[in-house]
């Protein structure tokens, strides 16, 4: 209190009323997978895919994390983490190949054919690709292939050809070429190959590393590694690691190590209370494979998590075709802009996935009358209406948990109360603080139930702040405790839509009784 001891006026400046609680950002991504370049295991924050493309690079082979960004900012995502992991995207770390795949390194396009060095990397002219004529007594269609590394010869193909036959020109210089390897492109027809030279510009390099463990996804909070460094980051509500299913595909990591990353994610979620994981199912799975994977393989039960199935089909311009990739990144993305739009009490389903072309599966109702109720959250494609998210649940057996919005709901109100009740700490245990207390939260409340996010006519339905001498007695006071009881009741989606009809006589009777 101010000491008076002389004459005059004083101007003192009281507290009036509650103070307001701010609600906390909901949309916050948090991504942890490959990239062409960017610092390992720091999570750095992007708030746009320019920003991202300038930090880690654009699209590379190997790697679903740039889809998967570019998807969550498509759909209306506002700011991410990113947390690289893998080799250091030179070319210098070990990559495993798979059979028959076209390697990554310095590429050019020759007529319907696409050229790519053996090597990653390189710099640009270091192998060019000579066509020449095969000579007066040469047959029309057929050409000579010279490929040449830092101006000097290296390898020389007579009279090939685009037409079929040994001769081809595919035959004769993929089994033998040890600098280069040709490929067919899709949808192009194939004519003559115009004489002259073709240099081969540098290509991303492959970043899947030739292991991968488990460990280095979940990663260690004490190095900031992996999905353990996002654990520093308050702000994260979502988590993605897309390039699980990478690794997966390339035979770096099996099914174990899948549902042990899975496990990790959910560990995560779980422990820090504020976000929630969404996971992808193994590519190529059918209606019944899917659900066999989920009750049987996995199983797992979380509130904290999610799964969407199928894959969707994107445009991939590393390779200039469509690509099937985990549907994570994109539902990230309608999680946000379903947080901008309507509210993060509102469930992200009946939403348009932006970007997607197709889905590796259609299902019929009665395949989805069988995902549904295990949590499976399916993604449909709808005659005239596009591509829609088509569940909103969690993989919880709890019923009170069981829809995604719920969840989602209560992680903001904690967080919201918990960031906006600081100045309580060390205030007096008394009745005063208590109805301070009371005021604060019931005004942040009120305005939720305006937004549409509580259920009820009045405030008193929806929610209830209880902050007394029942729920602070001597004992609580003496440990230094103070306990405010809050409940609100959440809205829940209408997942079942049903009208009832029933046919009756119309008109008047002749008969009166």
């Amino acid at each position: 209190m101010p000491t008076y001891l002389s004459p005059g006026v004083y101007v003192e400046e009281l507290e009036a009323g509650s103070r307001p609680i701010e609600g906390v950002g909901t949309a916050v991504a948090g991504f942890v997978g490959l990239a062409a370049a960017g610092p390992f295991n720091t999570p750095t924050l992007v708030t746009n895919w320019s920003q991202y493309a300038q930090t880690f690079g654009e699209f590379v082979e190997g790697s679903y994390m740039a889809h998967a960004v570019y998807g969550y900012f498509q759909n209306g995502g506002g700011a991410a983490y990113i947390v690289r992991i893998g080799t250091d995207g030179n070319g210098s770390g070990p990559v495993r190949k798979l059979a028959g795949e076209l390697p990554s390194g310095a590429d050019a396009t020759l007529g319907a054919y696409r050229i790519k060095a053996l090597t990653p990397g390189g710099e640009e002219g270091e192998i060019t690709i000579e066509i020449a004529d095969a000579g007066a007594d040469a047959p029309k269609d057929t050409f000579n292939l010279v490929v040449k590394k830092a101006g000097k010869v290296e390898e020389t193909y007579e009279k090939v050809t685009t037409q079929p036959g040994k001769q081809n020109v595919i035959t004769a210089v993929n089994p033998k070429s040890k600098l280069i390897q040709l490929e067919e492109m899709l949808n192009t027809p194939v004519e003559s190959v115009g004489r002259g030279v073709v240099p081969l510009k540098p290509g991303a390099p492959d970043v899947m590393p030739d292991h991968l463990g488990s460990d280095e996804l979940v990663g260690d909070p004490a190095h900031r590694s992996g999905m353990g460094g996002l654990e520093a980051i308050d702000e994260v509500t979502m988590l993605c690691v897309p390039d699980l299913m990478a690794a997966y595909q390339r035979g770096v990591i099996d099914l174990e190590g899948v549902k042990a990353v899975q496990l990790g994610m959910i560990a995560h979620c779980e422990l820090m209370g504020d976000r929630v994981a969404i996971l992808d199912p193994p590519p190529g799975l059918n209606a019944q494979q899917i659900k066999e994977w989920r009750v049987e393989q996995a199983g797992y039960d979380s509130k904290y998590a999610t799964l969407y199935w199928p894959w969707v089909k994107v445009l991939d311009p590393a390779s200039g075709q469509n690509v099937f990739v985990p549907p994570s990144g994109h539902m990230a993305g309608i999680w946000g802009r379903n947080d901008d739009t309507r509210g993060v009490h509102k469930a992200p389903a009946n939403e348009v996935i932006r970007g997607a072309i197709t889905i590796e599966t259609n299902i019929t109702r009665p395949e989805h009358d069988q995902l549904n109720p295990v949590g499976i959250n399916c993604i449909r494609a709808f005659p005239g209406r596009g591509i829609r998210v088509w569940g909103a649940r969690t993989l919880s057996s709890d019923p009170a948990w069981r829809y995604v919005n719920v969840r989602r709901l209560f992680n903001y109100l904690e967080e919201s109360i918990l960031g906006g009740t600081d100045w309580v700490v060390f205030e007096p245990n008394d009745q005063a603080l208590w109805s301070k207390i009371r005021r604060t939260i019931a005004s942040f409340l009120v305005n939720e139930w305006r937004k549409g996010a509580l259920f009820g006519s009045t405030p008193d339905e929806a929610f209830y702040v209880k902050c007394d001498g029942e729920t602070n007695p001597a004992e609580g006071i003496d440990a230094g405790q103070v306990v405010c009881e809050i409940g609100v009741a959440p809205v829940k989606p209408a997942e079942f839509v049903i009208f009832r009809m029933a046919q009756f006589s119309g008109g008047t009777s002749l008969v009166s009784e």
